[in-house]
């Protein structure tokens, strides 16, 4: 069961990364997608993280627009096994279509991602959740981890079709 743990709009916040990402493993993801707005490198530190089953679980990074330098950020992910996806991820599903994932602040890519027919768009930006249909594309926004009025994480699980949103 691919169940993704989605979260967003960290901002440098490592401690409340490092309880979000707690929380997804706790319930279950088994990939760890961050949608953008990292902000620091210790919160990609948080992104590394152990399975239920003691395993390191995949984590996926794409940046945001407060993401000032890119580069070193990259490479910092990426020294740590972190997959940097920027400016936009795109994972084959198992049993056919994709989900796509991306920071969300660049119109024409979001509406590219929804028009390409994939499965599922992830993104952040907005610190506000989000769960519809566009089409036959379901778009999901896990919500924030920083300027929310709750900090809140989704686990999306791609089988079942299922989103379920987490407060940290």
């Amino acid at each position: 069961m691919p169940a993704f743990g989605l979260l967003s709009d960290s901002h440098g916040r490592a401690t409340t990364t490092e309880r979000a990402v707690q929380v997804l493993v706790d319930a279950g993801a088994d990939t760890l997608l961050h949608l953008g707005d990292v902000g620091t490198v210790e919160v990609i530190d948080a992104l590394v993280a152990e399975g239920e089953d003691g395993e390191e679980l995949p984590a996926h990074v794409v940046f945001g627009n407060t993401d000032w330098d890119e580069g070193a950020l990259a490479r910092y992910a990426e020294d740590l096994g972190v997959v940097v996806d920027h400016p936009e991820g795109v994972i084959q599903l198992p049993g056919g279509g994709e989900l796509r994932f991306q920071h969300g602040h660049e119109a024409p890519r979001m509406g590219a991602a929804m028009g390409g027919g994939a499965r599922y768009l992830c993104h952040g930006h907005s610190h506000a959740q989000r769960d519809e249909r566009v089409g036959s594309t379901r778009v999901v926004n896990p919500g924030a981890l920083f300027r929310a009025s709750v900090y809140s994480v989704a686990v999306l699980d791609t089988d079942a079709d299922t989103v379920r949103f987490l407060e940290v």
